[in-house]
């Protein structure tokens, strides 16, 4: 079985980055989108990036944003993984030199089949649920069996949406994921990670593994 790969998205405080990769996070997902209570400033972002040991990716989540401040996250971040949350379409994504994913909302069965053709240049698709007015991190799951089997894939599939250690093993089984994305579903308060959930949320990725 190949094995499952696991990024925490929404990290705001340096001691939450160290917990993730201590656990065995693969990769950690930083957010430059204002209006998120997880969003990060340059800066800020720094100083995370700065104690991270090597090997652990770190992805930038942008929604609609410029494209010359998205350069700018890439010159003075070692972003190695864009993740694009808005309504950009494939030549909004290309030409900064690093792998990007898309984030697919999810609300019908065709639904990934049609983002695979339209963003052929995508390292991956991000699945995550549908909720009006917001471009990720509801919190909730969606119907997992709207997506297609691995085997009609063309793209690694990413599974977010109110993921948590509870469910995160059942969603596995299910979907079959490359890798799978959580949030809330390890924090204390929004933005604020809980090291426990952090652990227990791994351990459960990788009983499978």
């Amino acid at each position: 079985m190949t094995r499952v790969r696991s990024k925490i998205c929404g990290i705001t405080r340096v001691e939450d980055a160290l917990k993730a990769v201590q656990y065995g996070a693969d990769a950690l997902g930083l957010v430059f989108y204002d209006p998120s209570p997880r969003a990060l400033t340059v800066r800020e972002a720094r100083q995370i990036c700065e104690v991270l040991p090597p090997f652990v990716t770190v992805v930038a989540l942008v929604v609609d944003k410029p494209r010359e401040l998205i350069l700018e996250l890439c010159r003075e971040l070692p972003v190695s993984l864009l993740q694009f949350h808005g309504d950009e379409i494939e030549a909004d994504c290309m030409g900064f030199g690093i792998p990007y994913i898309k984030a697919l909302r999810v609300r019908s069965s065709s639904d990934f089949s049609q983002v695979e053709q339209d963003f052929p240049s995508a390292a991956g698709i991000l699945v995550d649920t549908y909720q009006a007015g917001a471009p990720g991190g509801t919190g909730e799951t969606f119907d997992w069996s709207m997506l297609p089997s691995k085997e009609k894939r063309t793209k690694p599939l990413i599974l977010a949406g109110g993921l948590n250690s509870t469910n995160v093993r059942k969603a596995i089984n299910h979907v079959e994921p490359f890798a799978v994305d959580v949030s809330g579903g390890v924090e204390s308060s929004k933005g604020i990670k809980d090291s426990a959930k952090i652990d227990l949320f791994i351990k459960e990725v990788c009983r499978g593994n």
